[in-house]
């Protein structure tokens, strides 16, 4: 597949200012030159050059669009290979023009993430850069972002790298003191091994310390703003989403189903589920409702759970502060502005005085509060620092723990005196646990897996 020559639209189909085609292979600048009129022919153009024409039908010779090419030559390219990009007019009707002509010849349509799987079987980027690509596409919050495309720049394959030359290096001692006993290259000794396996050991945790965050941010908090009807919670999306995104009557009930909204908090990345007020209804529709944010408050990571300040507890809300007694749980006391009449001992019996944020959604008092608290208990406060190398994919965690293990099961032979060609199973392993990260020795099933959740183009 990397002998052929590939197109794909890298740009949202639709109306728009511009248009890109991406073209990449070893036929690139041909098969775009066959179709494409201009002073410079292509093939005599330098690399990372752009040059003004016109898209024409080969065989009559008409004009078709107006566009600009780039022509950026192997191995200077993303993708290693020669690569060609039409910058034509944005509209469905001048892409697929441009896309036409291109498939006519011996140029086909790209696979899903296909340009990037390119630069990794290349040799440009490793899998865990490559995988970073698809976090920078989804950011939904410039923390993420940042992270994202440090990734993408190989923060976190350098250290990785440097923890694998540390198991080769100790990799490298081992076999060498089992092919030549008789030479004391280095005392290869139990203290030896359990020191760089400790060393290995100690920087894996710091980087699995980082798996919740990276993984919040990559991927957001999942978080059910649950109560009574009529307690303020879709006025509660609503202020969060600076946006209507929700219907607020004084009705009880309005809500009949879990409306979801992304928004970002102190940089962090939430997916708000507004739902169904949660009560014992014989409204077949609404009871629907309820089941759905039932479900909702199981499936969530955080919950918000509102309460009307301005009246008694009701017997609903302590049976669902009792069943989501142990959760990750923010109470939001709202409608602070109207006389108290909630019994606020009831609620700290269950929940600390941190977790509970006096407000007046309608008149957005109390925002900032309600932020402090979802950074305090998710980061110990907001996100900062230099250092933006997290790990947030969920196969890189696993790997991680995997090298973890068999780094443990290393040290603990050595301190048991095992013979040292035993633990070089342990420590080679580990070595290609770390290895997987980066993409090396990996099957083709899980290559074809991952790039196939990139979009169209990329």
């Amino acid at each position: 597949m990397l002998s052929d020559t590939i197109a794909a639209i890298s740009t949202a189909v639709g109306e728009g200012g511009i248009a890109i085609i991406r073209v990449s292979g070893p036929e690139a600048i041909q098969e775009v030159e066959h179709i494409f009129k201009s002073k410079t022919p292509l093939s005599l153009a330098e690399s990372h050059t752009v040059h003004y024409g016109h898209i024409v039908e080969p065989e009559l010779g008409e004009k078709l669009e107006e566009v600009l090419v780039t022509v950026m030559r192997a191995p200077r390219s993303f993708t290693t290979e020669d690569v060609v990009e039409i910058s034509a007019h944005g509209g469905v009707i001048a892409v697929k023009r441009v896309m036409d002509l291109l498939l006519q010849r011996e140029v086909r349509l790209a696979e899903p993430g296909e340009f990037t799987k390119r630069a990794f079987l290349n040799g440009r980027i490793d899998l865990s850069q490559a995988e970073a690509v698809i976090d920078l596409i989804r950011s939904k919050s410039d923390r993420a972002f940042s992270v994202a495309l440090k990734q993408v720049e190989g923060s976190l394959s350098r250290r990785i790298q440097d923890l694998r030359y540390t198991l080769v290096e100790t990799l490298a001692h081992i076999e060498v003191n089992i092919d030549y006993p008789e030479h004391d290259v280095e005392s290869l000794t139990s203290v030896f091994i359990k020191e760089k396996s400790e060393i290995v050991m100690n920087e894996i945790d710091r980087l699995l310390k980082t798996a919740q965050e990276g993984k919040i941010l990559r991927e957001g908090i999942t978080t059910a703003i649950v109560g009574r009807p009529n307690v303020g919670k879709s006025s509660l999306l609503n202020t969060l989403a600076q946006d209507n995104k929700a219907i607020v009557t004084d009705i009880p009930g309005t809500t009949r189903d879990v409306i979801e909204e992304f928004v970002t908090i102190n940089n962090i990345p939430l997916k708000l589920l507004d739902t169904a007020g949660i009560r014992e209804t014989m409204d077949v529709v609404e009871k629907i409702g309820v089941e759905r944010s039932r479900h909702a408050v199981n499936e969530a990571d955080l919950i918000l759970l509102v309460l009307n300040a301005s009246e008694p507890l009701h017997e609903d809300e302590l049976a669902l502060m009792e069943q989501i007694r142990g959760r990750q749980c923010i109470v939001i006391l709202n409608k602070m502005d109207l006389p108290q009449q909630l019994d606020l001992d009831i609620v700290r019996r269950y929940y600390a005085d941190e977790l509970i944020v006096p407000m007046s959604v309608k008149a957005e008092e109390g925002i900032d509060s309600l932020e402090e608290a979802i950074s305090g208990l998710f980061f110990s406060g907001k996100i900062e620092g230099g250092d933006l190398t997290y790990v947030s994919n969920v196969r890189h965690i696993a790997l991680l723990k995997k090298a973890r293990r068999s780094l443990q099961e290393a040290y603990d032979a050595a301190d048991q005196m095992i013979p040292i060609d035993m633990i070089q199973i342990d420590v080679r392993m580990a070595w290609e646990q770390l290895g997987e990260i980066l993409g090396e020795a990996v099957g083709d099933s899980l290559i074809d897996q991952i790039f196939s959740q990139f979009c169209l183009g990329k």
